[in-house]
């Protein structure tokens, strides 16, 4: 599926990826490829994203690496999209 993650100053990331975790008002949920598509408020939180992805070195000191190929982006709040495996995040 593609991600985009957008914030106010520039966009941080688009590329494909294999699952988006992300911080939800509810608690954290994650989306998967052909997942059924949403809208969503997102809080304060860390957005986990699972695949090969690469970085552009203006935006890659705002992520931080996980484990097992996840890197982790953190957020204050924003909104969620996913429809037609392409997910956007607004990111704050």
């Amino acid at each position: 599926m593609y991600l985009e993650i957008v914030s106010p100053e520039a966009t941080l990331f688009s590329g494909e990826v294999t699952s988006v975790t992300v911080p939800g008002l509810n608690g954290d949920f994650e989306m998967l490829n052909n997942h059924a598509p949403i809208v969503s408020i997102l809080k304060e939180g860390t957005v986990k994203i699972t695949g090969n992805i690469e970085l552009d070195e203006a935006v890659e000191d705002r992520f931080t690496k996980g484990d097992k190929n996840t890197t982790l982006l953190s957020i204050n709040s924003g909104t969620i999209e996913m429809k037609d495996n392409k997910v956007i995040v607004l990111a704050d």
